[in-house]
């Protein structure tokens, strides 16, 4: 930040996993909301070794993981396959077996993913796969394969939160979008202590998913139903079906029934995923919750282009971090400022050309 002049002030580090970008989000917004400042600035930046994650540091030492680890050793014998891939998979698998979902209906939600980072310039593949294509793809762990696997990234993104005394104050209400709701939550003890057939499903988030939704329903007086597109962490595919039903996107064991129907893509109920998810536009870890800000916000101001959610009025943004932190936040453009124009000459939601006026 120095270097674009940004000193002199007061900046916070935050590091909270898969969650970091939506952490400094949400301290941004407390900051302002609590009047200790009426313009912060959250920023997300990740530059990421090569290879898929791990799950311990090498030489034995604790970790925010060692409480889950038990959970999914208990249910499972540990493999050599990535331990981020045998967690997911597994809470797959344990969907399967108790709800009948499919393997089809896994690889249904990357194949719509992917399908939508063709039209995200900022998506780090921007390919579309068919479904045999993402069922013949190389395996990583059952039921998922590689194309169901979010890739290693480098990136970054921002947003900006300020008062609305701000906004007024320097005519931004043309591109001021409102956090109408957000809520953080870590694990409760339902993680740890669920039955056997659903013991891995909890312990990446299930509860504590759904817990937070809750919570910002009830700050929103807004419900799923209100909602047009979805920005979801699918880090992996199984963690994206499994998510509709701790959001209250579909009822407890239907989130295969909402893939397959085709309500989670554009003509559908609710588009999630616009950007091309975790699994297309790349997962850089510190930027993926401000990524997911931005094209939401870009949505709710109808600036997408050829991805555009028709009549986008409500954004949902769920952001996960194992170990274990989730953030879920809802937007809304404010009705009152909905045919003022925005001030800047061009928005970013299609890329920037670079001789760009901005």
């Amino acid at each position: 930040l120095y270097p674009i002049g940004i000193m002199d002030i007061p900046i916070v580090n935050c590091h909270n996993a898969c969650a970091t970008g939506s952490n400094a989000l949400f301290l941004a917004r407390q900051m302002v909301a609590a009047g200790i400042h009426e313009c912060a600035l959250a920023v997300g930046v990740e530059k990421m070794k090569p290879g898929s994650l791990g799950g311990g540091k090498p030489d034995g030492s604790p970790t925010s993981l060692d409480h889950h680890y038990k959970v999914l050793m208990d249910a499972f014998p540990l493999e050599k396959n990535p331990p981020m891939a045998q967690f997911f998979g597994n809470a797959g698998r344990q969907h399967m077996k108790k709800y009948g979902t499919t393997k089809e209906q896994f690889a249904m939600v990357a194949e719509k993913n992917h399908r939508h980072s063709v039209n995200n310039p900022y998506a780090q593949f921007r390919t579309a796969y068919t479904l045999d294509q993402i069922l013949e793809s190389p395996s990583i762990h059952e039921p998922l394969t590689k194309l169901q696997c979010s890739p290693t990234s480098d990136g970054a993104a921002a947003a900006i939160v300020c008062s609305e005394e701000f906004v007024k104050k320097h005519g931004l209400g043309g591109q001021a979008i409102e956090i109408v709701g957000q809520s953080m939550k870590s694990d409760d003890n339902s993680a740890f202590e669920a039955p056997e057939d659903e013991s891995v499903m909890k312990v990446i988030g299930y509860d504590m998913a759904k817990n937070c939704a809750q919570d910002v329903y009830t700050q929103a007086g807004l419900g799923p139903d209100d909602v047009q597109v979805v920005e979801l962490h699918d880090c992996f595919s199984c963690n994206e079906l499994i998510t509709y039903e701790a959001l209250g996107l579909a009822k407890e064991g239907e989130g295969g029934k909402l893939i397959e129907s085709g309500n989670a893509t554009y003509g559908g109920k609710y588009v999630i995923n616009p950007s091309g998810g975790l699994i297309s536009k790349g997962h850089p870890l510190g930027a993926t919750g401000l990524a997911q800000c931005c094209e939401l916000s870009w949505q709710l101001r109808g600036e997408c282009g050829v991805r555009q959610v028709s009549n986008a009025k409500v954004g949902l943004q769920h952001n996960l971090g194992l170990g274990g932190c989730c953030v879920i936040t809802m937007y809304k453009k404010p009705e009152e400022w909905s045919h003022v124009p925005p001030k800047r000459a061009k928005t970013g939601a299609m890329g920037f050309a670079p001789d760009a006026k901005l």
